[in-house]
């Protein structure tokens, strides 16, 4: 009887766990491999993969957040993606703009070129400064928890998304004649 209430509690915890945080897994898998359909099917093996290893995960978090967690693995399942396909990793940011489009404002389509270089900038940055960004800002992620999700030290954390931003930026100068 106690295995049955323990399986359903297991159940319950990790039906919260997956309503609370599968916007995040998407979204960053959308951010991560560029079209829908891949991105579905990374997260539906992140949650897949995370039921597996949900109870040692719960008793290792201490408490902690499981997003980190979450996302670590969708972060190495797209690793695998791309590996197992023989591709460069390179985010397809490209059809981005297509979240957008609905919207339809004359703001939003004089703002679009300016979205459509800074997607494009980010998409050329190294893989671990892609993806600190992609965690910050699309995700919303605080540096403690991009700290773990990619298993550096906070401090680390921060050097690398203020040089990941810093080569946005730069990437991002219009282009100066030598004077």
């Amino acid at each position: 009887m106690q295995q049955t209430a323990d399986k359903e509690r297991l159940d319950r915890d990790f039906t919260e766990l997956y309503r609370a945080h599968l916007r995040d897994v998407y979204s960053y898998a959308y951010y991560r491999v560029g079209n829908h359909h891949d991105a579905e099917d990374l997260t539906e093996q992140t949650f897949l993969q995370a039921y597996r290893h949900f109870e040692r995960a719960q008793r290792e978090s201490d408490g902690r957040p499981l997003r980190p967690w979450l996302i670590r693995i969708a972060h190495n399942l797209a690793a695998n993606f791309y590996r197992d396909r023989s591709r460069r990793p390179v985010t397809q940011l490209d059809d981005a703009s297509i979240l957008h489009e609905p919207l339809g404002t004359e703001q939003l389509g004089e703002g679009r070129e300016e979205v459509k270089e800074v997607l494009e900038g980010v998409s050329k940055l190294p893989d671990d400064r892609r993806e600190a960004l992609i965690m910050r800002f699309a995700l919303g992620m605080d540096n403690r928890e991009i700290a773990r999700a990619l298993g550096r030290s906070e401090g680390a954390t921060k050097v690398l998304i203020h040089r990941a931003i810093k080569q946005l930026e730069e990437s991002l100068e219009p282009e100066t004649a030598d004077e």
